[in-house]
């Protein structure tokens, strides 16, 4: 089904002032409660809710791991992948850095992301049916795999997709070692309890340049400072098969990667039913269906 286009207040107002505004968020983070029955226990909803996000050690298996690391080798090295538009290249090296909508390229990735481990863990946080906002393959080769500067998804989501609420959760599912030093996510803890508004335009096809260096819809160095001292820096490690289940809002990030080690994850974001897309609240035009999709498909039970 399609969400009918209606008229909605805009609770998180960015990219309209010339200075920006730390915002309270006002919708809760764990949508559906923290005793919900689901793959997630009380306790890690609890940490969601708190956090912003909440770890799992071993999503997946190592025969798992095997099978999507190659899954990931062939789409990388495909030339008809490689050629297509949703597929984002780094500026200088020119290697491929992201694959986007992998979930319809790739039957063994669709099949993860309906997968009761992955799917069920969305719907526990958002409290309702859910369907993929966004899906991809994210890779930070060694030497050269660039980074994502400070940002909350939703600012973005909202400001240039239409998403109204706050009320969407991602999941980065690791297949290589997450280090320390080889570029891996950072999170300040609570963050996601205040938007940040954020100053400047947003130009026409801003995801064209966004998607590989995002410069408008980035955070002022003050509204940073305030968070970070407020909450601290988390830098999330672990193994190939783990997963990080993180809030639309938290504030994050990741170094280039100039270690030999690389990093790869599939990134999938899923949105409630009842947060579906509306026009963009500060861009000219959506971002097209392949970054966000605009069709609500609910992930079958």
């Amino acid at each position: 089904m399609t969400l009918l286009d209606t008229t909605t207040a805009d609770r998180y107002p960015t990219r309209v002032a010339d200075r920006p505004s730390l915002i309270e968020r006002v919708e809760p983070t764990v949508w559906g409660g923290t005793e919900v029955p689901g793959p997630l226990s009380s306790d890690e909803l609890a940490a969601h809710d708190r956090d912003g996000f909440v770890t799992v050690p071993e999503l997946l298996t190592p025969d798992e791991v095997a099978a999507y690391s190659a899954e990931l080798d062939r789409l990388a090295t495909d030339p008809r992948i490689r050629e297509d538009e949703r597929t984002i290249v780094e500026k200088s090296s020119r290697q491929v850095r992201s694959v986007f909508e992998v979930h319809r390229i790739s039957d063994a990735v669709a099949a993860l992301v309906a997968d009761e481990r992955v799917a069920g863990r969305a719907r526990q946080i958002l409290g309702s049916d859910v369907y993929v906002h966004q899906s991809r393959i994210n890779y930070k080769p060694g030497f050269g795999g660039g980074g994502f500067y400070w940002h909350s998804d939703f600012e973005t989501w909202h400001a240039e997709d239409g998403m109204p609420a706050p009320r969407a959760v991602s999941m980065s599912i690791a297949l290589t070692e997450n280090h320390p030093h080889n570029g891996c996510l950072m999170i300040m803890p609570g963050s996601h309890r205040t938007f940040v508004a954020c100053v400047g335009e947003t130009p026409a096809d801003h995801y064209k340049e966004s998607l590989r260096e995002q410069e408008i819809g980035t955070p002022d160095p003050e509204s940073l400072t305030t968070l970070a001292d407020r909450h601290g820096i988390a830098m999330l490690t672990g193994p190939a098969g783990s997963a990080t289940l993180f809030d639309s809002n938290c504030m994050h990030g990741s170094a280039d990667n100039i270690t030999p080690y690389a990093r790869s994850n599939i990134f999938v974001v899923f949105n409630s039913v009842d947060n579906g897309l509306t026009e963009p609240f500060a861009a000219p035009a959506p971002r097209p269906s392949y970054i966000a999709a605009r069709e609500i498909t609910p992930i079958p039970r």
